[in-house]
């Protein structure tokens, strides 16, 4: 996944014409940190060694955006029960306009989720926290927006894949029932609108939009299709205000088989602690909807830099809100909200929510996180950023009906960059009945991050990490969990060498004991 994330950048380069190279950049490095881990309740001393390489980069031309940063890191253990091992960590976009108004669009991420909702909270190191797997997800498709007279013409095809591998122990106790775990899916997207905005034909503006999507997950051979369609109406009734309404029909199918069951009547797991599933099961409907749906709201537009959009309305069989809002305050500030409301999986809101990210994002300095973690901020005010972690309460396997909120703020000046997010998330899962142990179960989570980055002289950086999430449900054996942390690091650029030295505290709260610890660390990280 990351190789191809890689591969994607350089072959984007070689397209570009040599005149246009001069705006790309591009900047390997290896990397070597020593780390220190103090549990602040008595617990154990943890002190172990990463080698890490990476790439950032980036291409910016009329035609190509391109954004890659990744890194991989092994770990050293030196003292302490702590495991050896590897991580990847990664984010890459890119948009490439092949013609006039047909682009090409792909992206790609590494990042942890958690694995269990009953399990820890995240953190921000990943080195020392249970309850995390790494995620791969990836999309990639055409996009065209075109015009036919006074019509709009507007497609997408998007292909997607999440993978997520086996995870470490998650801290929930065995005699709890075992919840599946996501292994990967592929995903298939299709949408094509055609209509007229207001005064091209008509007063009002029309449009008739249809979709489909297809998904197929390896656990329980689940299979996913959703087929609809719907017309829209826009009708100004100011110059800054207008109302919105739309009404459609659909069809949406999750189909999947049994786990298997062993001799007391519990699934049987693999060593990777995901169901097993029974060959011999017939296939099962976990969700079959078929109706009309409708919603209407209105539309606030002024200025070019403003925009907000409330809706209202009624689809799944029960009532339904949306809205938007995005304000930019100049080049390098601005403002993205997103509500949202629709039935998916797992791996369609990871890619969904990877495909909506900026193009231009900002590479946060954070040695014991994760870039791509929660919320990734963009590099302009017009697209403030969006947040991934809707999904992470955990990987699974279950489709549901995903409920919830995103927001995102930058601020830019001069060399001082400040970026705020976070969101809300709830998720309705939807399986047979009594079919594995979250039929009928909820959960959801509020996750909140902040960094801030400012020159410290010519050669100095400062930057500062805040986080914060919750996590509940009534998955059985869930308990409520509270997980935070705070980090701050100082780099000192020496020419193509750089030294960071940063210090954090991360703890998490739930029933029992507290848990919290005080972390250090200095490395030196070489770009060629």
């Amino acid at each position: 996944m990351i190789r191809g994330a890689i591969v994607l950048a350089v072959c984007a380069a070689a397209i570009v014409p040599a005149a246009a190279q001069r705006r790309a950049t591009l900047t390997p490095y290896i990397e070597v940190s020593r780390v220190a881990t103090a549990e602040l309740n008595g617990g154990e001393t943890l002190t172990y060694s990463q080698l890490g390489a990476g790439l950032d980069g980036s291409i910016r031309t009329r035609r190509v955006q391109v954004q890659v940063s990744y890194q991989y890191q092994h770990r050293f253990t030196e003292k302490g029960s702590l495991q050896s091992g590897d991580s990847h960590n990664g984010l890459a976009q890119a948009r490439i306009t092949a013609a006039r108004g047909l682009t090409l669009e792909a992206g790609a991420v590494a990042t942890r989720t958690r694995t269990d909702a009953r399990g820890d909270a995240l953190t921000g190191n990943a080195a020392t926290a249970r309850n995390l797997s790494q995620l791969y997800s990836g999309y990639a498709g055409p996009k065209l927006d075109t015009h036919a007279g006074p019509l709009f013409v507007q497609g997408a095809y998007r292909f997607g894949f999440t993978k997520v591998d086996d995870g470490v122990a998650t801290g929930v106790a065995s005699t709890l029932p075992q919840v599946d775990r996501f292994d990967h899916s592929t995903s298939h997207a299709v949408n094509a609108s055609v209509g007229a905005k207001p005064g091209a034909v008509l007063p009002i503006g029309l449009s008739v939009t249809g979709g489909l999507v297809r998904e197929n997950a390896s656990q329980l051979d689940q299979r996913f299709a959703s087929n609809s369609g719907r017309g829209d109406a826009i009708a100004p009734i100011s110059r800054t205000v207008a109302l919105v309404s739309g009404a459609g029909y659909e069809q949406i199918t999750v189909r999947q088989r049994d786990p298997l069951l062993g001799q007391s009547g519990q699934p049987v797991v693999d060593g990777a602690g995901r169901y097993v599933t029974d060959p011999a099961s017939p296939v099962r409907l976990a969700y079959d909807f078929e109706g009309m749906f409708w919603d209407g709201g209105v539309l606030w537009r002024p200025s070019r830099r403003t925009a907000l959009e409330v809706r209202i309305g009624r689809r799944y069989g029960a009532m339904r809100y949306t809205g938007s809002f995005t304000f930019q305050r100049n080049s390098g500030s601005g403002i993205q909200v997103a509500v949202y409301d629709t039935v998916e999986t797992y791996g369609q809101q990871v890619g969904g929510s990877l495909a909506a990210l900026p193009v231009g994002f900002v590479t946060t300095a954070d040695p014991f996180g994760a870039q791509a973690g929660a919320c990734i901020y963009g590099t302009s005010g017009a697209a403030a950023g969006g947040c991934i972690a809707g999904a992470f309460s955990s990987a699974a396997t279950a489709a549901y009906r995903g409920r919830g909120m995103t927001a995102n703020a930058v601020w830019r000046r001069g060399t001082t960059r400040l970026g705020v997010g976070g969101g809300f998330a709830r998720r309705d899962f939807l399986t047979p009945v009594a079919a594995t142990a979250t039929g009928g179960s909820w959960d959801e989570s509020f996750y909140a991050q902040a960094f801030a980055a400012l020159a410290a002289g010519r050669d100095g950086t400062i930057g500062l990490n805040l986080l914060a999430s919750y996590y509940d449900g009534d998955i059985p054996g869930s308990t409520a969990v509270f997980g935070w942390g705070a980090n701050t690091a100082y780099t000192r650029r020496l020419g193509r060498l750089s030294l960071t030295a940063t210090a954090g505290l991360y703890g998490s709260m739930r029933d029992g004991p507290d848990q919290a610890s005080a972390q250090a660390l200095i490395g030196a990280r070489y770009g060629f």
